[in-house]
């Protein structure tokens, strides 16, 4: 180290280094662990608010560290197959000549169509973004269905996205298409569905369950309430949103003011929600913004 250096030099180990030192005892009683290092002490319950800590800053370093300002995300069902295989279990069951499987089949393939809707409208973003001053990267709860169609419009776009994944009791493991070193995996709901929300500058919510509409409700609720920007609500079908949800009823009951219905845009196609995220942020336009997390926090 020259003299010049020394000036700048860290006065203390940085945790990294301390641990290595440690690593080198041999099965030190649990009280004599650096704090840090200790799996054990870390999950205790007492420790929630630090675990909690860990999860939310985790994804954010990286993604800072990785230049990642504005993301669009896709919300949908774990249970909606590709085209390909989702034709493949109505063939299999006609061949089994079993009317109950091919009734279900039936029903796949036909919900198959908003998973390619999905996987093409994460190629439009990606494809169309690369080199904008803010690309736009898809974000999706890592899973399979929908999920998978997200992550895999942005690979076949050549660009990558992101994945929050969850610990469930019933294992959900990654889709193959997020970019590796965006693959996070979360054990808090709160704090994985705050993930999705801070660099958020569009929502396109696909068909799903009760994890889609948790999500969904959670990003309306948030921006009726004025707690975070007004962004673009996507949902994809109306006539699957409209028979699930009579948002009519809402306003004529008075549970929602006028104009919270206009919180939403439903689309039918991937052009479709393209085209309507090029019109609010000028996307074509030369020096277009599309409004950043620091711009915009949540």
């Amino acid at each position: 180290m020259n003299r010049h250096d020394k000036l700048t030099a860290r006065n203390f180990q940085t945790a990294q280094e301390e641990a290595k030192l440690t690593s080198f005892d041999e099965n030190p009683p649990d009280a004599y662990r650096l704090a840090f290092t200790d799996t054990d002490f870390l999950v205790r319950p007492e420790l929630r608010p630090v675990r909690m800590q860990l999860e939310l800053l985790k994804p954010e370093l990286i993604q800072q560290e990785l230049d990642i300002q504005s993301t669009v995300v896709i919300f949908g069902s774990a249970r909606i197959a590709d085209r390909e295989s989702a034709q493949a279990a109505v063939d299999a069951a006609r061949t089994a000549n079993d009317s109950v499987a091919l009734q279900r089949a039936e029903r796949r393939l036909l919900m198959s169509g908003f998973y390619e809707e999905a996987r093409r409208f994460a190629q439009l973003v990606t494809e169309h973004t690369k080199d904008h001053p803010h690309p736009l990267y898809v974000v999706t709860g890592g899973g399979p269905g929908i999920m998978e169609a997200g992550n895999r419009g942005a690979h076949e776009a050549g660009g990558r996205s992101i994945g929050l994944n969850i610990v469930l009791p019933h294992e959900q493991r990654p889709n193959q298409y997020i970019t590796p070193e965006l693959c996070f995996r979360f054990h808090y709901f709160g704090l994985r569905k705050m993930h999705f929300l801070i660099r958020s500058v569009a929502l396109a919510a696909f068909p799903g369950g009760y994890g889609t509409l948790d999500e969904l409700f959670e990003t309306l609720t948030l921006i009726q309430t004025g707690k975070c920007r007004r962004r673009p609500i996507l949902l994809f079908g109306r006539d699957f949103w409209s028979r699930l949800i009579d948002f009519d009823l809402l306003l004529d009951t008075g549970m929602i003011s006028p104009g919270d219905e206009q919180l939403f845009h439903y689309v039918e196609t991937a052009d479709e929600a393209w085209a309507l995220l090029v019109k609010e942020y000028e996307i074509d336009q030369p020096g277009a913004s599309t409004g950043t997390a620091q711009e915009f926090p949540i």
